[in-house]
């Protein structure tokens, strides 16, 4: 405690790294509510329960990542993890398949207790979307589309690849479980400890492996494609069809899975190779059976969600601190009079700072710390006259003007 850090995985976001945040978050709002997503917040802690339910017993999210509390009354609580489930619980809770198809956007922090790497915290920032009530490829083409327009918004999408795969629906997804179960059956024992657990109770996570062993064997492993039914094929082409008409590019990647028995169809990452280890930037894909996993009424979904300090990491520039116009007082008799023009000017809309003391050289080495654009000189002369001097604080010029005319000038492109 004496050291007064932050907690491991944790990290302080200043005004430069919260500006890039913010170009991230700001630009996804505007473009998601001009798809119609608006925005919805939940809270940062949910039942533990919910978070079981979607993400499942075995997976590593609850098995060795999720921050769970237990409450005075027993209750167990847990910081989310992913925000999905929380949506699809405030869905429920809501009422809300009276009113199909419903359209999130969301932006906020997510909790994992992981290794911290470049790019992953245990406290993150995620935005994402939502789409319920949609069963057509539509559905999956428009929440892919936005997507991209977000990355292309954010000065980034020319540094990832859009990474396309079909899981199927149920009946294929069986069928290429039996077949998975098979296949690393017969090679049990060159399996990692943790691939045999998920050979019991989840085959497809050993896609997911990490382990050089069993890397090997996922390479000779069967491919989803060869158990897809018409059904799916047709689903997927029409996926493929609907980007490919609307300019988006893709590439197909067949060991891109998602573990759980109620995603379905498209799953999909947009990745970099520009951030090292963690070169997903946006994943999603089809849930059709996540709200029944939950106990509610069958209700088809799609969305993504994409980390906010990667996407920021790619930016190209942080945006420019915004150039303030710095009012300085000259002398004490000026000093009531600059803090009525000071409100005055912040009431028009222009971002301002006065100094709160010192005399005129001490709040002009203010003005320049700050980048003011311009400095508002305000003394007794110019008092009695009915004016400022306005100096513009790039070139040095300075000029008298009417406090009368001063918004109107201010106004004026430089």
């Amino acid at each position: 405690m004496s050291s007064l850090q932050p907690v491991r995985g944790t990290h302080d976001l200043l005004p430069e790294e919260m500006r890039r945040h913010r170009t991230v978050i700001e630009r996804a709002r505007d473009l998601a509510e001009r798809y119609g997503y608006l925005e919805m917040a939940t809270p940062i802690f949910e039942f533990t329960e919910v978070f079981q339910r979607t993400l499942g017993d075995t997976s590593d999210v609850v098995t060795k990542e999720m921050y769970t509390f237990s409450m005075k009354d027993g209750e167990e609580i847990t910081l989310r993890p992913e925000n999905t489930a929380g949506v699809a619980r405030a869905f429920m809770t809501h009422g809300l398949q009276q009113s199909l198809p419903v359209k999130f956007f969301y932006a906020g922090p997510m909790f994992r207790h992981e290794r911290p790497q470049k790019g992953r915290q245990r406290q993150f920032h995620q935005i994402g979307i939502e789409l319920l009530g949609v069963a057509d490829p539509l559905g999956d083409i428009e929440v892919i589309a936005l997507g991209q327009h977000i990355l292309e918004a954010v000065g980034v999408a020319d540094r990832t690849t859009l990474e396309l795969n079909t899981l199927g629906d149920p009946e294929s997804r069986q069928s290429y479980r039996a077949a998975l179960v098979s296949y690393f059956s017969d090679h049990r024992e060159r399996l990692s400890a943790d691939s045999r657990d998920r050979l019991e109770r989840n085959p497809l996570r050993i896609l997911d492996s990490k382990d050089e062993g069993d890397r090997e064997l996922i390479a000779q492993a069967p491919v989803f494609e060869d158990y897809l039914n018409q059904a799916s094929r047709d689903f997927f082409g029409a996926v493929c069809e609907g980007l490919e008409a609307i300019g988006i590019s893709y590439k197909l990647n067949n060991r891109l899975v998602r573990g759980l028995d109620y995603y379905s169809h498209t799953a999909f990452e947009f990745t970099t190779d520009a951030l090292g280890a963690q070169g997903t930037v946006m994943g999603g894909g089809r849930y059709d059976g996540l709200i029944t996993t939950m106990g509610g009424p069958a209700t088809p979904g799609v969305g993504w969600a994409a980390g906010i300090e990667r996407l920021a990491l790619l930016l190209a520039d942080p945006p420019p601190a915004p150039r303030p116009i710095a009012v300085v007082p000259v002398g004490a008799e000026a000093e009531r009079e600059a803090l009525l023009l000071t409100q005055r000017l912040r009431r028009e809309g222009f971002l301002v700072e006065l100094g709160y003391s010192g005399n005129v050289k001490k709040r002009m080495r203010r003005a320049n710390a700050v980048g003011a654009r311009y400095a508002l000189l305000l003394g007794e002369e110019e008092l009695a006259q009915g004016v400022a001097s306005l100096r513009d604080l790039d070139s040095g010029e300075q000029e008298s003007v009417s406090l009368d005319a001063l918004i109107d000038r201010l106004r004026r492109p430089a």
